[in-house]
């Protein structure tokens, strides 16, 4: 008998704990352990943060579901490592400290046989100095509660427009390396679609604030897209759409400091500058957890497992960004001290960026973190499932099933507004994540065809249907495994 431990129940644990109770038999332990005591398709929040969705409708309580499927579940948050087990404990261990209920607050050592790291980030307010949801004007949508708190806020901007009174709102990233720049771009454009809807659109000014050096990056150091007949930057075509929607931009901006209203950043010419707003949706940035690891001697080895994130199958030589290329990335997502331990999704740490590095003229790093969220997440989390089943039932280790980001594509909709008829839909595809400008030289690192570009309401409704399928699929509901990731 084998027993897997899953950290973290959001879209890579989630995954990775259905799929390994699906193929693996009862005889098999499956042991989740999470702080979060729902699941939440997080895709949806930006309407929760427009006040379109109820958060009830993207969320649903893990502890029944993984009751019903023989899925253990701790409601702890991981707090250190011990891959070898300790003077007491012979076998591997995570230990884990209870968040709830009679426990709260006791460790208890989870033991295990296969260790799947799926913890993703920490929203990492603090590096921004006032950047915290609900003060300072400011709000987030990257959980449930953030984003319903967001809609607040910003419904009280729109009553106040309704009054009369002007309002300047800006959205983008709070920190000079945070990534998910996609979530603010949709949450930009769903906003100022609201502020149509209520009639005040002529009340507010938006901007976009971003750390990217052009529109459209992303995290992605941009791409070159097949858009209908033509072919186009992603440049070309963020711009084409800010520009329908009067939407201003400040770009190679490093915000590091957040008043009440007032935006403080550090642009690429070395500037220092401010922007005011009256609502602000701002994304921090992303990091590790600061877990520590120990051996069986209790000798600090956190060296050997992190590198702020998980430290995975990939090539974290230091080299020039000239020699950087696909083959960097890593495939298995397996640690390469303790073959038993994976790390998934965000979990895992990247061998660099995608975008070029870039620093102000003053030496501050500006530009965006590498994204792993969503589809990503999913598929990879899926792969390192499969491995972990194949080598159980086989007896011996099996890394069969490989998924670099060098090689997978991603299709991310950005919802433009809600409404069957109403809303609109911006669809990017791209392949690969990672450019390979080896393989697509004259292509900007991209195959085309399968890097594309379309606007209009079909997104939308794309969009929409998405997150009944995958709120289905997260619910293991009959042939939920036919979803793809």
């Amino acid at each position: 008998m084998s027993k897997i431990v899953v950290l973290g129940a959001g879209i890579s644990g989630h995954v990775a704990a259905s799929h390994l109770r699906r193929k693996l038999s009862k005889k098999h332990e499956i042991v989740v352990v999470s702080p979060n005591s729902n699941y939440q398709w997080i895709p949806s929040n930006i309407w929760v943060g427009i006040g379109r969705m109820k958060p009830e409708k993207i969320l649903f309580p893990l502890a029944p579901l993984y009751k019903k499927k023989g899925i253990n579940y701790k409601q702890a948050k991981a707090v250190s490592f011990f891959p070898e087990g300790d003077k007491d404990e012979t076998k591997p261990y995570v230990l884990s400290e209870y968040v709830v209920g009679e426990k709260k607050g006791q460790q208890e050592k989870v033991t295990y046989d296969y260790l799947i790291n799926a913890t993703g980030p920490k929203l990492n307010f603090e590096a921004t100095e006032g950047l915290i949801p609900g003060q300072n004007k400011t709000y987030s949508v990257c959980t449930y509660t953030h984003a319903d708190h967001a809609w607040q806020g910003l419904n009280k901007v729109i009553q106040q427009m309704k009054e009369g009174k002007k309002a300047k709102i800006l959205i983008g990233t709070g920190h000079a390396k945070a990534t998910c720049q996609g979530a603010a771009f949709e949450y930009i454009l769903n906003v100022e679609q609201e502020l149509r809807r209520h009639k005040v659109r002529d009340m507010a000014e938006i901007t976009w604030i971003s750390n990217e050096y052009q529109l459209g990056d992303f995290g992605m150091d941009g791409m070159l897209m097949s858009y209908g007949s033509m072919t186009m930057k992603s440049s070309e075509m963020v711009e084409m759409i800010f520009e329908d929607r009067d939407i201003k931009w400040i770009l190679g901006a490093g915000v590091n400091k957040i008043e009440d209203g007032l935006a403080h950043y550090e642009n690429l010419e070395g500037e220092i500058k401010t922007e005011s707003f009256d609502f602000a949706m701002l994304i921090p940035s992303f990091s590790g957890h600061g877990f520590k690891a120990y051996d069986k001697n209790n000798n600090d080895i956190t060296e050997k497992l992190f590198k702020g994130f998980m430290i995975v199958d990939a090539d974290y030589t230091v080299k020039p960004y000239e020699e950087w290329s696909v083959q960097d990335w890593p495939e298995t997502y397996q640690n390469p001290t303790y073959k038993n331990i994976f790390a998934p999704g965000i979990a895992f740490a990247p061998p660099h960026t995608i975008s070029k590095p870039r620093q102000s003229k003053n030496g501050t790093d500006i530009f965006p973190a590498p994204p792993r969220t969503g589809m990503p997440s999913g598929i990879t989390a899926k792969l390192v499932a499969d491995n972990i089943i194949d080598s159980i039932k086989k007896g011996e280790e099996s890394l069969h099933h490989k998924g670099s980001m060098g090689n997978m594509g991603a299709a991310c909709i950005a919802s433009a507004g809600y409404g069957m008829t109403q809303g609109s839909g911006i669809s990017i595809t791209t392949y690969p994540i990672v450019p390979d400008y080896y393989k697509y030289p004259k292509t900007q690192g991209r195959k085309l065809g399968k890097t594309f570009g379309e606007i209009g309401l079909a997104g939308h409704w794309l969009k929409l249907a998405l997150h009944h399928a995958f709120m289905y699929k997260a619910k293991m509901k009959p042939f939920w495994w036919l979803i793809p990731e």
